[in-house]
């Protein structure tokens, strides 16, 4: 399989940097603190109170003309002006510069924003950043879960070990304790409600830990987390299944690609509102007739719906579940020298498909209005309609903003049109992590601005 991380087409000297700088964290690695010698109290929800947003800046268009740094601008502006801090990683001196230049032209609030460099390659920082948990000494730590690029290698592959390494390489740049862990996990798969329930996608963290039982990973979850319950939701959206699976049949009657997509992030279809309330995705009707898509995922909602309705919370409690559309496959076009295509295309397809090498292709954005942002002041949602589209979109996109309006009344509701994001496999709840409120945070140095 083609080298994902070459894409990036970086120079020597940023490569160098880069290695450099990995090789120096990983010989910090002695001096974390064994996870059997910590005592983890629990990982704080999104919906409570953060210190920072953090962000991977972008290195790459997941579609040719299509930028995601002009998609994360907004979502910056819209968090700085609500009065959070943000933090962006960027992996060398040279991204630093970019990333300040724009954020010094587009920002109004820019002393809200600082820039610090650990290494990275990939920008999901949902998925690589560490999972930060509150001790019962009352500190934060930070967890690394072990990374396998999603299920595309395997987590010994020696082409993503930055990425498997950034959760711990940026705890030791907090001056955090990292606890370490065997389980293969991202972040997009666990939702937490703060007081002791997980839920996640089974397909997921079975499909990434073949060896482990139910039983043993809720024990590790447990220990990681500080959690009691687990909820296991069956599968995600059919969309969002793995890229070299084949291609899937849209309701366009073309055959369309996902693209390089995680096979059933839950942060895609059910939601922590709060520690008792869960938002669910579901088809509306409308969309069933014609849809080989929507006829799935309808499917799978419903079972979903079914086990949340039959859970309960850590002390015994019932949910209130709320539900949200899910959008309608939203069908792109990708050519040859488009980041994703090129990727894409050279996978080894477990149905047998040949890939269409040098002929444009369609491809499924990654697109939900359940992969939305949460922070103190401002809740970032996703939007999708533009000129020429079906009104239907519009009219979707509209009711999405008035269910985050009614169950956050109290927040600004800020929607963003994130297709080129989406494009590249997730949303903008994946290329965002919260830092929950800790103690004190000392960095090792300033800062970079």
């Amino acid at each position: 399989m083609k080298n994902f991380y070459q894409l990036f087409n970086l120079s020597p000297v940023t490569s160098v940097l880069i290695i450099c700088a990995f090789l120096f964290l990983q010989g910090c690695a002695d001096q974390q603190i064994p996870g059997t010698e910590i005592l983890v109290q629990r990982q704080p929800a999104e919906f409570e109170d953060q210190e920072a947003l953090w962000i991977n800046w972008p290195p790459v268009e997941h579609k040719t003309g299509m930028s995601n740094e002009e998609v994360m601008l907004q979502v910056i502006e819209a968090v700085a002006e609500s009065g959070q801090e943000i933090r962006i990683a960027v992996f060398d001196e040279e991204m630093k510069d970019r990333a300040q230049n724009m954020i010094d032209e587009a920002i109004t609030s820019p002393g809200m924003v600082s820039i610090h460099i650990v290494p990275y390659y990939e920008w999901w920082v949902r998925d690589t950043g560490p999972a930060f948990v509150e001790l019962q000494s009352g500190e934060m730590a930070v967890v690394n879960f072990r990374f396998d690029a999603w299920g595309y290698t395997t987590p010994d592959d020696e082409e993503i070990q930055v990425d498997a390494e950034f959760a711990r390489n940026l705890g030791q740049y907090l001056n955090m304790p990292v606890i370490e862990s065997e389980l293969i996990s991202e972040g997009g798969n666990r939702e937490v409600n703060g007081r002791g329930t997980l839920m996640l996608t089974a397909a997921v963290e079975e499909g990434r830990n073949p060896d482990w039982s139910r039983e043993e990973m809720e024990s590790e979850f447990e220990r990681l987390l500080g959690v009691t319950n687990v909820i296991w939701l069956e599968e995600g959206i059919i969309d969002d299944q793995h890229t070299f699976l084949g291609p899937l049949m849209t309701h366009e009657g073309v055959e369309a690609y996902t693209v390089v997509t995680t096979n059933g992030h839950i942060d895609e279809f059910a939601r922590f509102l709060d520690e008792r309330t869960i938002l669910l995705g579901y088809i509306p009707e409308e969309d069933l007739e014609g849809d080989p898509i929507a006829r799935e995922n309808h499917q799978r909602m419903e079972v979903n719906y079914e086990i949340l309705r039959n859970s309960t919370d850590q002390d015994g409690n019932p949910f209130e579940i709320i539900r949200m559309p899910l959008t309608r496959s939203l069908v792109h076009t990708m050519n040859p020298g488009d980041y994703v295509y090129d990727y894409i295309s050279t996978l080894d397809y477990a149905d047998g498909h040949e890939f269409p090498v040098g002929e444009e292709i369609h491809v499924i954005a990654a697109a939900s209005y359940l992969n939305f942002v949460i922070t103190p002041g401002v809740v970032i949602g996703q939007k999708y309609w533009e000129e020429g589209m079906d009104s239907i979109i519009r009219e979707r996109d509209e009711e999405a903003r008035q269910i985050l309006e009614q169950v956050y009344p109290d927040r600004e509701v800020v929607m963003v049109n994130a297709i080129p994001v989406n494009l590249g496999g997730g949303g903008l709840h994946c290329v965002t992590l919260h830092q929950p409120v800790s103690r004190e945070v000392e960095y090792p140095y300033e800062a970079e601005m």
